[in-house]
């Protein structure tokens, strides 16, 4: 079953974000996924807001776990850490 990659992002430094996002975009086409919404209006109506939110579609909840232990979206995710506050979730899709 498809899943989904959901995250919520405030990002602290711009330039080391812009690092991860180049790398990861590719890693994430590399394991099959394909975003569906990357930043963009929202509205927020509980939690905590984070003023970015992608999503990515995945071929599987297990694609989207491969991807996220493999070597280059760890490679993009060493940007992230000290650029970002996120969250990061794989639900899989009832279709």
């Amino acid at each position: 079953m498809p899943a989904l990659w959901i995250a919520h992002v405030t990002v602290t430094d711009d330039v080391a974000y812009g690092k991860y996002a180049a790398i990861a975009t590719d890693a994430i086409a590399e394991h099959g996924g394909r975003f569906i919404a990357r930043g963009g209006r929202y509205v927020q109506l509980e939690g905590k807001e984070r003023p970015r939110n992608v999503v990515a579609r995945f071929p599987s909840v297990e694609a989207a776990e491969n991807c996220y232990n493999s070597d280059r979206y760890q490679e993009a995710l060493s940007h992230a850490r000290g650029a970002s506050e996120r969250e990061l979730l794989i639900v899989e899709i009832e279709e």
